[in-house]
Parts: C-alpha cells; structure tokens; sequence
C-alpha cells in the first residue's frame, strides 16, 4: 500500500507520524523499529503498515513533513524580519536557521538521515537532496534579489549554502555551538564583496 499523504491521514496515522518524527530525529532512523513506533503512538504495527506501507515511507513522509515545515518556517520568517530584497533578506536565513535550530540537539535532521540513508534506494533520499537543493537556490535567488550580478549570483549563493550547511555540522558534530554565527560573519563578507 502506498504511504498516503499528510493532509489526509486518520487520527491514528497523524499519531504514528508525530511519534515516528520524534523517534527518528531523537534516536535515528534504522535505531527506531516499528514496534517502538507502535507502542509509543498506542497503535498496533498492522495499522502503521495500513496508513504508510512500510516503514521507509514512513521515514519519507517524517523528512518530506519536516522539510515543508521548514521551508514555511523560514519563509514566514524572512517576511517577518527582513521584508525588502537585500544583503539584510540573505543574512537573515542564518537566523532564521539559529531560531530553528535553538531547541535541535541533534542539528540537522536530512544530514543525520544521509548519514543512515545515503547511498541506497531509500525514497527519503530523494527528499534530502530536494532540501539541500531548495536551500541553494533559495540563496542564490535572495542573492540575485540584493543585486548580485546575475553572472557571481550563482556561485555566491552556492558559497552561501555551503556555510549554511558547514555550520549545522560544525554546531554538532564539531560542538561549535557559535558555528552560526561565524557562518553569518563570512555570509556578510562574501555578500559584501560580490556588491562591491
């Protein structure tokens, strides 16, 4: 059976997924049976394998739910903080991520579930290279937008992304936990040298 998509599971689905997310993230992805999942939602295993088919749809589902909510996170909040195209809009996806990341003790969920994931035909590979990608060309868009020349925005937003990426790692597995912010001094520069 197919995994069905998020706006139209039962009360028991929406449990099973809010369990499995909470599961996955704190604990990781192949650490986490179904059976935990079960009992810990007050289901029974039938009914996780009734609602997702498997558990690696399942695990997609968790990462393409996490990813929506992140690109609405830092959407609303680019709107909220930095409304006007600018050097100012691009920094601000770096607190944005500081904000989302204040209470994520195990830093970022698609790099830790590449690492369980990576190199196999799992379908949430697909969804972690999709999230990787969106912030890529998120910042090359907000480069463009703070007037970049269409020429250096590609690669200045790509530079950006890997300091974005670069400093969720360093935060946790390198237990920098100001990575961010150096992040962000370097995003500055960069941004600043390119509108030079």
């Amino acid at each position: 059976m197919a995994a069905r998509q998020p706006g139209t599971l039962t009360p028991a689905g929406q449990r099973l997924l809010d369990t499995a997310s909470t599961l996955f993230y704190r604990h990781g992805i192949r650490a986490v049976g179904v059976d935990a999942i079960a009992e810990a939602a007050g289901t029974t295993k039938k009914t996780l394998y009734d609602r997702f088919g498997s558990k690696d749809a399942l695990v997609a589902l968790y990462l393409g739910r996490r990813f929506e909510r992140w690109r609405a996170f830092v959407a609303a909040y680019l709107d909220e903080h930095a409304p006007d195209p600018g050097p100012g809009r691009v920094l601000a996806v770096y607190d944005a991520l500081a904000e989302w990341q204040r209470d994520a003790e195990r830093g970022c969920a698609f790099v830790n579930a590449f690492a369980e994931i990576g190199g196999t035909e799992h379908p949430g590979v697909a969804v972690i290279r999709a999230e990787k990608e969106t912030i890529r060309a998120l910042y090359v868009r907000l480069v463009a937008e703070a007037g970049v020349p269409e020429a250096a925005a590609t690669e200045v937003g790509l530079r950006l992304a890997l300091l974005h990426e670069g400093a969720l790692v360093t935060m946790t597995a390198g237990g920098q936990p100001d990575a961010l912010t150096h992040a962000r001094a370097a995003a500055a520069d960069l941004l600043a040298a390119a509108l030079s």
